[in-house]
């Protein structure tokens, strides 16, 4: 995304604005993997939104400079094999991180509590029988309005959008709908 449009205030702008407070919060794998090259301080870590584990390894960092400075000897690497063990984990940690930190925001901005679906959504077919209805309706439909005339009388009030007009199918639906017709039509064919 260009600097201009993350500059721009799209507060109150709908899904813009979500998708541009998205763009500035979700994470990147190349900026972690950076990060995690100064692994002694978990800048990586602090980059995922991970405070407790970037203290952990500035502890572990410190734990290093403290043995060796006090004891002598090979004290020192024990938490240096730690904080290295640790490390090497992270190469793995920080591709799932990004993917699980990403989701988790995604739905936090998208699935809010109190929201609900537009009074119209008819969201996916969730059995054949919706679909065979669909399509019965569709065929109505489609036949009324031959040769100029308008579609039939009754039309279900779930196919009227908020103004009232009538709503025409997704260009999804209507390719669903095409697909069941053109397969009707060959069952029909190989019946006879």
């Amino acid at each position: 995304m260009r600097k201009a449009w993350k500059e721009l205030d799209l507060e109150g702008g709908g899904l813009q604005a979500i998708n541009a407070k998205l763009a500035a919060e979700m994470r990147a794998r190349p900026p972690a993997y950076i990060a995690w090259v100064l692994f002694p301080l978990g800048l990586h870590r602090f980059y995922l939104r991970e405070p407790l584990g970037g203290a952990g390894y500035i502890g572990l960092s410190a734990a290093i400079l403290i043995t060796a400075w006090l004891m002598a000897g090979w004290w020192w690497l024990i938490p240096a094999g730690a904080i290295a063990a640790w490390a090497a984990f992270d190469l793995i940690w920080i591709d799932r991180r990004v993917t699980d930190y990403n989701k988790e925001l995604r739905k936090q901005v998208f699935l809010r509590k109190g929201h609900k679906p537009p009074q119209d959504y008819r969201g996916r077919y969730t059995s054949d029988e919706d679909a065979q209805r669909e399509l019965t309706e569709y065929q109505s439909i489609k036949e009324g309005e031959r040769a100029g005339h308008p579609g039939p009388a009754g039309a279900n009030e779930r196919d009227r959008d908020v103004g009232g007009k009538r709503r025409m199918p997704s260009f999804n639906e209507q390719e669903a709908m095409l697909r069941q017709m053109r397969s009707r039509k060959k069952d029909e064919a190989g019946d006879d």
